[in-house]
């Protein structure tokens, strides 16, 4: 996706720093697929999106292209630990120059994102408190279903819940007539499909999904919090998604059992992405309006 700004057109990307989901594995069985806690980034410019703060984030900040960036939105699908230990390690979040916009759609009756993340680094858990982070902080909870336009970055946020234990959000980023949509941690009813997940990834093209099970393991794990390959390619096909990239991988799928999935997942539907660590995808100006 390239954007069109006063400086003509800017290049858009997507970026994972961590796909997995529950607990981060760093074995030598996890080398290919990646072994970090939830985090993409979403690059439209000079504007950094991230998508969650698991241990993918620590990478993120202290890579040396992200070193000049001095603004970086950070969009919060929920606040379970494999999605938030990594914010306490965000080097950026502790550089004065830096502004760091928080945001978080399922905590407005729960103390807001702001108390949750402090709560994290508070004491006996954690020795430094979220005070001594010395960026430009901003915090604001919503409601999932909310639509809004993230600052002067001309970014379009829309917004839906999802079926997870405690709550979650799903969002979808649109900017020059494309779509990228990030759909974590949700739990299908099978036979039933989400309608507002459909509704979210309507068209869009890129759906990175809650993979973490296969239709054979999810009977197992019902009340769990998550959803299938199957289903994403279920629900993608039904809203005329383009490509669907499976995403929060089991820490138990191993780097052979993901290189076997990868070949089943494309000869259901050559749409299929397995994301992994360092994963980075261009999205094509040829396709946007």
């Amino acid at each position: 996706m390239y954007v069109k700004g006063s400086r003509g057109v800017m290049k858009a990307s997507i970026k994972f720093w961590g796909v997995r989901g529950s607990i981060a594995c760093p074995s030598p069985q996890h080398v290919i697929y990646g072994g970090n806690t939830s985090c993409v980034e979403v690059v439209v410019g000079d504007h950094h999106v991230i998508l969650d703060a698991g241990t993918g984030i620590r990478n993120l900040g202290a890579c040396p292209s992200n070193r000049g960036v001095d603004h970086f939105t950070l969009l919060m699908t929920h606040t379970h630990w494999d999605h938030i230990f990594g914010f306490p390690f965000f080097a950026p979040a502790y550089n004065p120059k830096v502004r760091l916009d928080v945001f978080a759609g399922h905590l407005s009756s729960n103390g807001g994102i702001r108390h949750l993340l402090a709560s994290q680094m508070s004491d006996p858990m954690f020795p430094v408190p979220l005070e001594n982070l010395q960026s430009q902080k901003t915090f604001t909870d919503f409601e999932a279903g909310e639509t809004f336009v993230l600052d002067k970055s001309g970014i379009k946020i829309r917004t839906a819940p999802l079926n997870h234990p405690n709550g979650a959000t799903g969002y979808r980023l649109e900017a020059q007539g494309q779509a990228v949509c990030y759909v974590t941690d949700t739990e299908h009813i099978p036979g039933r499909p989400d309608e507002n997940i459909l509704r979210l990834i309507e068209g869009a093209d890129y759906v990175i999904y809650d993979s973490t099970y296969t239709e054979e393991e999810l009977p197992n794990r019902v009340g769990w919090g998550h959803s299938t390959w199957e289903e994403g390619v279920r629900l993608c096909q039904r809203a005329g998604a383009k490509n669907l990239v499976l995403f929060h991988h089991d820490p138990d799928h191993d780097d052979a059992f993901m290189a076997d999935l990868e070949v089943k997942t494309k000869q259901v539907w050559e749409g299929c992405l397995i994301a992994r660590d360092g994963l980075e995808i261009d999205l094509d100006p040829a396709s946007s309006c």
